[in-house]
């Protein structure tokens, strides 16, 4: 079954200042576009590697099915982690959580805004759920897929590759990231939170 290209759950204008309509625009429609249609692609390719029994150019196919399915995921987390009417602070189970494996939300936003803006080139902030230590990490996602654990469940994402803030912040990426948690949908990350 080929992936397609979920809808954003508020209209391109919704989370502007934060965000302006074009960014939102380019980076849904044609880049996250990009993503689900190179997974198709590369799905397709290894069908008929397979079909064929000629399996010469696997590592190329498992480089793009990486690379394609980490970008589509944490794309469709990104766009449900933000709401026109988020901020505040996070309640219930995640709240408890945040405190007992950070000691308190300041120290979980610095250490994950920290993490953040320290990706090497492109990439993630990423807040997830460990399963082995049934506790929160924050981990950094190198393009979409380098650097991750097996096993956890990504609760939060930051998106901070130069086209999701590049036209409206040029190379203030601490600007950015700053303002993000004026925008987290913390309702959304929580449901994420109890279901991993």
């Amino acid at each position: 079954m080929a992936h397609e290209l979920p809808d954003l759950p508020y209209d391109y204008d919704a989370l502007e200042p934060f965000l302006s309509a074009q960014i939102l625009e380019i980076h849904h429609d044609k880049h996250h576009q990009g993503y689900v249609d190179g997974l198709n692609e590369a799905e397709e390719k290894v069908k008929q590697a397979r079909e064929a029994g000629d399996f010469s150019d696997i590592r190329a196919i498992c480089d793009a099915l990486a690379f394609n399915y980490s970008g589509h995921l944490f794309h469709s987390i990104f766009w449900t982690c933000m709401s026109p009417d988020g901020g505040g602070e996070p309640e219930g189970s995640l709240a408890e959580q945040i405190e007992k494996d950070f000691g308190d939300l300041e120290t979980f936003k610095d250490q994950f805004l920290a993490a953040t803006n320290s990706v090497q080139g492109s990439g993630w902030g990423v807040l997830a759920w460990q399963p082995l230590g049934s506790q929160l990490v924050i981990l950094q996602a190198e393009k979409h897929q380098n650097l991750a654990q097996w096993g956890v469940t990504p609760i939060l994402v930051l998106d901070v590759w130069e086209h999701a803030y590049y036209l409206q912040y040029q190379n203030r990426r601490k600007e950015f990231t700053d303002g993000f948690f004026d925008v987290v949908d913390w309702e959304s990350v929580r449901e994420r939170f109890e279901k991993a």
